[in-house]
């Protein structure tokens, strides 16, 4: 019997293979050192959690840089071109906009949420979802950004002086505190409750959905079924769909009674989920479902990657006391001795830390690789030309890194490049990704992560407890990265705090 399987499922690659010999053309004309095996590919490298898989990305990354911005990788038979070079990256990014068959994992989570979803949904709900990105709106996010971040320090505070903590716990505290009062209009104080459980739930489902879209034999849903992973996921899953849809009725609710605080005032204080209801029509526009499907899009996103960006660049700013000391003189020169919150005007004026999370997010991406799908052949600028079913994995963390564009001190925390240096291309930096499909929400991102970086370095000196000893010198240990959905430092950035105290304030 197990031979008859085995046959069956031989037979089933073999045909795979004959009827992608087109692909198989492609990829003859690309280089790539990097051993693939029959029906495997390269699935075997991303054996082993979340430091090898971002190992296994990171040794694609260097590998395209290598041989001139392209190189292979296969899952199984599913083939994508890996991309480093910018110039072919807008060309692929502005006319491929479906992504690949293997975020279905993703959308089994999010559904046809407008990151996930299939142009033919994604381009309707673009138009509707936009002006909640306004900047009006966005400069009253900031007020909730801002008090949020008040919060964030004072819970800091009982970690200032102790040693190593883990810094993740209460930036992603932070974050969802700040999402769910700006896209949901609730208070969830979730950075005075030790475990939150829609974190702790689309943690769990993060790591599964990335470890079934690089291992092909988790594929078949018949398959995966059969697995303790499914129940896993499942049950993850309701913790988070629960949340969303008991707060969308009763919005909805409130919004047809007009009974809601939030709108006794003005538009001022709307938040994303009453903006997208209106917006959409009402109550003849989104269903719950589709309206689930969004604001899980910004829950989901907008408190990871804002945590994972801000987590960094604090990493970073722990690591380069320098770079830390030019980022408090900067808010020195804005904010005095005073306590006063952060506004949206502040912001403007913080040029160089909008440069320090720029380079923080050029080294280290949330979102380190995307994929599209090519749905007609392509001529890339480089002279390859991609063929209808390819698979196309956008290697941003490749490209940020590419010196051909960004020099050779391009693996280097240098961020002074943006504010001296013009982007040698447009497409040079996508942390936010690029094109029609770029992320609408980056703003959002930016500024909520500005906002917490600024209010910490406000309130305390951080730095590096990380070191090994070299000789007679003391050395940085390298950060170790993992990768889920998004990268992540793997000690979850541990770092020590230090209250800035009167004195210190006054000195400046």
């Amino acid at each position: 019997m197990l031979w008859l399987v085995l046959l069956v499922v031989t037979l089933g690659f073999t045909f795979r293979w004959f009827k992608n010999r087109r692909i198989l053309q492609v990829a003859s004309q690309i280089k790539c050192d990097i051993k693939a095996y029959p029906l495997l590919g390269h699935a075997y490298l991303f054996i082993g959690g979340g430091e090898s898989r971002m190992r296994t990305f990171e040794r694609l990354g260097r590998e395209a840089i290598k041989n001139g911005g392209l190189t292979n990788m296969w899952l199984g038979d599913n083939y994508f071109t890996v991309v480093v070079d910018p110039v072919d990256l807008e060309v692929i990014l502005k006319s491929s906009l479906e992504k690949d068959d293997v975020m279905r994992f993703a959308r089994n989570l999010i559904g046809n949420g407008t990151i996930f979803a299939p142009v033919s949904i994604w381009r309707p709900r673009r138009k509707v979802l936009a002006p909640t990105f306004s900047p009006k709106n966005l400069n009253n996010f900031v007020k909730i950004f801002s008090r949020q971040s008040s919060v964030l320090a004072k819970q800091l505070q009982t970690e200032a002086g102790r040693g190593p903590f883990s810094l993740w716990k209460y930036l992603t505290s932070y974050t969802m505190d700040s999402v769910c009062e700006t896209a949901l209009g609730v208070n969830v104080n979730a950075q005075k409750t030790e475990d939150e459980p829609f974190l702790k739930a689309f943690e769990k489902c993060s790591i599964l959905i990335a470890e079934r879209m690089v291992q092909p034999w988790l594929y078949a849903d018949a398959v995966y079924k059969l697995l303790p992973y499914h129940e896993a996921f499942e049950k993850s899953k309701t913790v988070i769909c629960d949340f969303i849809d008991k707060i969308i009725k009763s919005k909805r609710i409130a919004i047809k009674e007009n009974k809601d605080d939030a709108n006794k005032n003005s538009n001022d204080s709307k938040t994303f989920l009453e903006l997208l209801i209106e917006g959409s029509g009402g109550e003849r526009g989104y269903s719950d479902q589709e309206l689930q499907e969004e604001t899980l899009v910004l829950a989901v996103a907008g408190t990871d990657t804002s945590a994972v960006g801000a987590s960094f660049t604090v990493s970073m700013l722990a690591r380069y006391p320098a770079v830390q000391e030019q980022v408090y003189k900067e808010l020195v020169e804005v904010f005095g001795d005073s306590d006063r919150p952060v506004t949206a005007e502040d912001l403007l004026q913080l040029k160089y830390l909008d440069a320090v999370v720029r380079e923080t997010l050029r080294l280290y991406p949330p979102v380190p690789v995307v994929v599209r799908k090519i749905e007609k052949d392509l001529e890339l600028p480089s002279g390859i030309t991609l063929v209808k079913g390819c698979g196309v994995l956008v290697h941003i963390w490749g490209t940020q890194r590419n010196p051909r564009y960004w020099g050779d001190d391009a693996e280097q925390f240098r961020p002074e490049r943006f504010l001296d240096t013009p982007l040698q291309h447009p497409a040079a930096f996508m942390a936010f990704s690029h094109g029609p499909r770029n992320c609408l929400g980056y703003q959002y991102a930016m500024m909520s992560m500005k906002t917490s970086v600024a209010t910490i370095v406000r309130k305390y000196r951080v730095s590096n407890p990380s070191t090994i000893k070299n000789g007679s010198s003391t050395e940085q240990k390298p950060i170790r990265i993992t990768f889920d959905v998004m990268m992540k430092d793997a000690d979850r950035f541990t770092v020590q705090l230090e209250s800035r105290g009167k004195k210190e304030e006054k000195r400046r």
